[in-house]
């Protein structure tokens, strides 16, 4: 069975993890399931992640941990970059992604937190770094986790691997809301999102990632400016009318 629910919704992709009797813990299917779903998102203009049940994600599954047991280094080494690139295709993934996160968000789920455009946290969500608490480092999240909230709470939860709360992840960055009415909250973000342009959204998030310099940064704007989707969108300002891709997702 799979381990996903995915969904197109109009222009919206939703991505659901599915295995709540677990509380959506990774496995091998689930990650090989993740990296080709994120990987394939073709012209979707927003992207929601979501956990089944009353968890986000927990972590890494019991009896798959149990397996690793018995690996080689080299087969270690090539688990560890078969999760990397799961969560490297959500990172880059070229829609906006949104998380929706209750429950637990442990380990790799709190991994998963960080490779999203925005993250909706319940009130009762839990999170935690919790590897160290079994002999491990959280070593292959960690590209993603310390861009998103830095070093100084790191230092901290990395070593102690304590459980905090939405409130802290807020705090620390690692989430971008806590919402009482998560479902409320979720949709009013994606509708945001569906309010910009397709191709600027896009750009944007790569803009976010490459960094780029004067002169790069220039002929980008420029060239948005100049192409139809930049037209449109400054004519419509103009002409005090929606443009036309908010027609259409509204449609």
């Amino acid at each position: 069975m799979s381990a996903l629910h995915i969904q197109r919704d109009g222009p919206l992709l939703r991505v659901t993890l599915a295995r709540p009797e677990h509380r959506n813990a990774f496995d091998a299917i689930m990650i090989a399931e993740l990296t080709e779903a994120f990987a394939e998102v073709g012209d979707a203009r927003a992207v929601v992640l979501a956990g089944k049940g009353q968890s986000f994600c927990a972590g890494a599954d019991i009896d798959w941990q149990r397996s690793a047991i018995d690996l080689s280094y080299e087969e270690n080494v090539a688990d560890a970059l078969r999760l990397y690139r799961m969560l490297e295709a959500i990172d880059s993934c070229p829609a906006p992604v949104v998380a929706r996160v209750q429950g637990y968000a442990l380990g790799g789920g709190s991994g998963l937190v960080c490779c999203v455009d925005a993250a909706i946290a319940a009130p009762d969500a839990t999170f935690g770094f919790s590897e160290v608490k079994l002999g491990i480092v959280p070593a292959v999240i960690s590209p993603f986790v310390l861009p998103r909230i830095g070093a100084a709470p790191a230092r901290r939860l990395f070593l102690t691997g304590e459980r905090f709360s939405a409130e802290t992840a807020l705090r620390i960055g690692l989430v971008h809301e806590v919402a009482d009415d998560l479902d409320a909250a979720v949709e009013r973000v994606v509708g945001e999102l569906l309010s910009s342009g397709p191709e600027a959204a896009r750009a944007a998030k790569r803009l976010i990632r490459e960094r780029p310099d004067a002169e790069e940064a220039a002929h980008l704007a420029a060239k948005l400016r100049t192409s139809p989707e930049g037209q449109e969108g400054l004519r419509a300002f103009l002409e005090k009318r929606p443009s036309a891709w908010r027609s259409e997702s509204s449609s």
